[in-house]
């Protein structure tokens, strides 16, 4: 297979401070069935960086691996240079802090107002003595999605496109230093889910997060993604910006921008 070459970030962000996640030699199975081999994968501050792969190719297994849902077989994932694979309990729960992750379901609670949804979060006693007012970080973060006035509605009162803004909001609430976004935005209608896209990128420079993304919406991912990585196999096939993998003449590569 004539693969592409790995893109390498810009000199100014290539080197090891800025170096926020890095994946080598990542294998996971479930029983017979091998979802990653031999995955290797970096993310730098500041970028955008969209998996792109068919249904089923290990995404989101992958994602998973990164905040110790699932462990992986072999290789190592080191997430703001902690190794995630040789965490435990309390230490792995403060790494998550600065983990955020954006359900593509929002995973929002149907019982809870969207103060309480957003306040849920900051419940944890390690995190109480850390974080400002949660009536002020509330409303700050609310207003930086636009939905100052919902904060007593319950997610049911909201559109598709308001319970998504209201699930960013609530991985903002902690600040964190990368956010992973699964699907950001299935379900949504092409208008929606441009704002959605525009909203992602106002808010990784407002909080200067970088970004891990899952989607299989090229219009998102032609407006979000830095770059591209192409899981193929379980391996990191290609690996570029969108017009680079767009322009590839590469079989494999050339069907996901058909």
């Amino acid at each position: 297979m004539d693969t592409l070459p790995a893109i390498t970030p810009a000199p100014a962000a290539n080197s090891p401070q800025s170096l926020v996640l890095e994946a080598s030699h990542v294998y996971k199975s479930f029983g017979s069935n091998h979802v990653l081999m031999d995955f290797n994968f970096q993310l730098y501050k500041g970028e955008n960086v969209v998996i792109l792969g068919k249904s089923g190719s290990g995404k989101s297994v992958f994602i998973k691996c990164v905040i110790g849902l699932l462990q992986p077989d072999k290789g190592s994932i080191v997430v703001l240079e902690q190794d995630i694979t040789s965490l435990r309990n309390e230490a792995l729960d403060h790494l998550r802090a600065k983990v955020g992750f954006l359900f593509q379901s929002n995973a929002l609670y149907d019982s809870m107002t969207v103060r309480e949804n957003l306040e849920f979060p900051m419940r944890r006693h390690w995190l109480a003595g850390q974080q400002r007012n949660s009536e002020s970080l509330v409303q700050e973060v609310l207003e930086n999605v636009g939905l100052a006035h919902t904060i007593n509605m319950m997610p049911a009162e909201l559109s598709g496109g308001m319970r998504k803004r209201i699930a960013l909001a609530r991985t903002l609430i902690l600040n964190p230093e990368i956010i992973l976004y699964d699907e950001p935005t299935t379900g949504l209608d092409p208008i929606t889910a441009r704002e959605i896209g525009n909203l992602m990128l106002e808010m990784g420079r407002k909080y200067n997060t970088s970004a891990v993304i899952i989607s299989h919406d090229m219009n998102c991912i032609k407006l979000v993604a830095d770059r591209i990585v192409l899981l193929y196999d379980g391996k990191a096939y290609a690996n570029g910006t969108y017009e680079e993998l767009r322009r590839s003449q590469d079989n494999i590569v050339k069907q996901f921008f058909e």
